[in-house]
């Protein structure tokens, strides 16, 4: 890892960059892939799962028995700790659900907002060098607490053509029935479009590798919408002189063994820390068993020392991180000055891992710097807001002219007149 001391604010913004990737090679690969599925439809998905997974049996759709036999497999401590997760994550997002408020604006003028579930929503579940079937609980509950009809189900299949056992028990468990062995880009494509075997979708979710954000932004284009840009994932550490150096070693490793493109960061104003950290990283990496992933994201991560902690709150705020994990004196009033942030952890017992299983928030989050426009997934992200308004009489008598006049003002006759011919109505009834 870069150990950078006192940087100067003008120069942070070089810090801030995560790593150079070819994104012309990407978009060229990924636009391929797209054109070749609009054509072959499933012989193509197929063929791009044998390609860049290894694996792609002709069957797509996972089978009643795969699903049995996964059950089986599953061991007992492992079915009740992702029991706990559902129950964590379904009480948090049930909170979120909103009441209909009717606003009067105007005597005779009623106006709300409804909450209206996405019908067809697509689920993307990383698999690669590690199966996420915590993403399926994170995305699959809220969806099912919104009322989506469809839920699509894709994730990539192991060597040896199956779902991991995992994500087929996270499956069973929230009842979900559409379940594809597709990954990557084509994945996303297949949602997109539908296929002779996978239902087409109106929304997808799910985080991925740079191929499959490129492909989740390529679709937004052609009319299919996304939760947010979810790229390699990151993390940010604050933490003063007083802060454990073995407890932020862990979660920058626990970070970087996501894969080699992921970035951490920790962001300090002790000098002595950074030397702890340093010293306890290298010990808790040799005995990991991803090490070797793990060092090759740390290659990029940075261990940077700031005059104070309002500096290091500054630089995460510019920086925007996925996750940020706050361990200092008073943490809570630390976190008060967070303005840009997918998620926050508070506190030296709270560590990333926990929201990625177990604590209740959801851990698709905005990555790349995304976190200064974008939220997180939540309740809210499978709902369109649809607004409604209701005129009375009274009601048009008292706006209308404002509204004629407006109309008239942006050379909008016929808006204009569509008002006018109702309060001439009203004075003249049976018109």
């Amino acid at each position: 890892m870069e150990i950078i001391t006192l940087p100067d604010a003008a120069n942070w913004e070089s810090l801030i960059h995560r790593p150079l990737i070819d994104h012309h090679l990407i978009y060229d690969t990924v636009t391929e892939i797209l054109e070749d599925i609009k054509s072959r439809g499933d012989e193509a998905v197929v063929h791009y799962n044998r390609l860049y997974g290894g694996a792609g049996d002709k069957n797509l759709m996972v089978s009643p028995s795969e699903i049995e036999q996964a059950v089986l497999r599953v061991d007992d401590r492992l079915k009740s700790a992702i029991r706990t997760a559902i129950q964590n994550v379904e009480l948090f997002h049930r909170s979120q659900k909103r009441r209909v408020k009717r606003i009067q604006t105007a005597d005779g003028v009623i106006c709300w907002r409804k909450q209206v579930a996405i019908d067809r929503v697509g689920l993307y579940v990383p698999g690669g060098t590690a199966p996420l079937f915590s993403t399926l609980l994170m995305l699959a509950i809220p969806a099912k607490i919104a009322g989506c009809k469809k839920i699509v189900v894709c994730s990539p299949p192991l060597k040896n053509g199956r779902l991991d056992p995992a994500i087929l028990y996270s499956a069973w468990s929230l009842n979900l029935e559409n379940i594809f062995k597709v990954g990557g880009a084509q994945a996303i494509f297949a949602m997109s479009r539908g296929t002779s075997t996978i239902p087409a979708v109106d929304k997808i979710f799910g985080p991925g590798n740079h191929y499959v954000t490129a492909a989740k932004q390529l679709v937004q284009l052609e009319g299919t919408a996304i939760d947010l840009p979810a790229g390699p994932s990151e993390v940010l550490i604050i933490a003063d002189g007083k802060a454990n150096a073995a407890f932020i070693a862990a979660d920058l490793i626990a970070q970087a063994e996501h894969g080699p493109d992921s970035q951490v960061i920790l962001a300090t104003d002790d000098a002595s820390l950074l030397k702890k950290v340093a010293a306890e990283t290298g010990k808790q990496l040799k005995n990991l068993p991803r090490a070797v992933i793990a060092k090759k994201s740390m290659r990029n991560g940075k261990l940077i020392l700031f005059r104070n902690l309002n500096d290091a709150v500054a630089f995460s705020n510019l920086y925007a991180p996925e996750h940020l994990i706050i361990m200092a004196d008073n943490s809570r009033k630390v976190a008060s000055r967070v303005n840009n942030a997918g998620s926050v952890f508070i506190g030296p017992y709270s560590p990333e891992a926990a929201g990625d299983y177990a604590s209740g928030t959801n851990h698709t989050l905005p990555t790349g710097g995304y976190a200064r426009s974008y939220s997180g997934v939540s309740l809210d992200s499978y709902y369109k807001m649809i607004t409604f308004q209701e005129i009375s009489e009274e009601g048009i008598r008292h706006i209308g002219p404002a509204v004629a006049t407006m109309a008239e003002a942006e050379q909008l006759s016929g808006h204009a007149r569509s008002v006018r011919i109702r309060l001439e109505s009203i004075k003249k009834p049976g018109l």
